[in-house]
């Protein structure tokens, strides 16, 4: 049997910033509005502020405003709050981002929920929740958006297919779940309370791990010619004791028996910040009430 066609997240992301782009021109130049993100990061931890600049970066590169607003890690949860609560009011703000996760002494619920919904391209804020479950015109979270337009990518038309999706997050899990379900999937939930994971997997069309376990799903849990979405992102010791990036699944297993698997890094990840530039782009035009052809697909 062949090797799994691996499906490539940095090249549909590139395209998608390229489309996006492209939007961002037209609306700036035929209507004077320029989307704005804003960007909230609390402390100095190494990998959210990676995250950050990427995402800021990215943004200027689309032709997007991009605020940062980089807070010590003792600020108090008021005075965060009182942040957010100025950049609702901005009409130069269309997107509120606070990246996760924040210090033990601030609510990240109240946060979300502080964050005006029509700002929320997180898609966090409970209005938004309650939109996906009902099939309301929220805003999407970026990861599970990400991972069901490379779906759509791969296999065009999802109805009937058996999905499994390992983890039951609020940031991807659950979101990815009701994504699936959009698609007339069959629709199963795995987690640590699952009586038997691997036999819940061998039956998926399309299995989606999203445990934050590194190399938890292996070769043999895999439905031959299953498409595989690995949202995992671990860092694990080498053995000549240097760090490397894997992800939830055992690539070098998985890629012998599936159909299709997105690798860790270059899969999943490129996705999450593509789709946060397309929904504040898609948050720009809703406040302005102007078309945005790149984002009606997924709304």
């Amino acid at each position: 049997m062949s090797e799994a066609k691996i499906i490539d997240g940095n090249a549909f992301a590139a395209g998608l910033r390229d489309t996006l782009a492209e939007h961002v021109r037209e609306i700036r130049d035929y209507n004077h509005v320029t989307p704005g993100l804003a960007v909230v990061l609390v402390g100095d931890d190494p990998a959210s502020q990676v995250y950050v600049r990427n995402k800021n970066r990215r943004a200027v590169e689309i032709g997007m405003e991009s605020f940062e607003h980089v807070l010590p890690s003792d600020i108090t949860e008021q005075q965060l709050l009182t942040l957010i609560e100025g950049l609702n009011d901005d009409p130069a703000v269309h997107g509120i981002l606070v990246q996760l996760p924040l210090p033990p002494h601030i609510s990240s619920t109240k946060v979300i929920e502080a964050i005006h919904p029509d700002k929320d391209v997180d898609g966090f804020h409970p209005w938004n929740v309650g939109k996906l479950a009902t099939g309301g015109k929220g805003m999407i979270p970026c990861t599970p958006l990400g991972c069901m337009m490379l779906l759509r990518d791969q296999l065009g038309e999802l109805e009937g297919l058996k999905a499994v999706v390992l983890g039951r997050s609020n940031i991807v899990g659950k979101p990815m779940a009701q994504l699936l379900l959009r698609e007339n999937c069959t629709v199963t939930i795995a987690h640590s309370r699952t009586r038997d994971v691997p036999a819940e997997c061998r039956g998926a069309d399309i299995l989606v791990a999203a445990v934050g376990r590194a190399e938890m799903v292996r070769g043999d849990w895999i439905k031959p010619g299953a498409t595989v979405i690995d949202v995992g992102m671990n860092r694990v010791t080498k053995p000549d004791g240097g760090r490397k990036l894997v992800g939830d699944v055992r690539f070098d297993e998985a890629v012998k028996v599936a159909g299709a698997i997105t690798p860790v890094p270059g899969g999943v990840g490129p996705m999450t910040i593509a789709v946060l530039l397309r929904n504040t782009l898609l948050a720009a035009c809703r406040q302005h009430r102007l078309k945005a052809p790149a984002c009606d697909e997924w709304v």
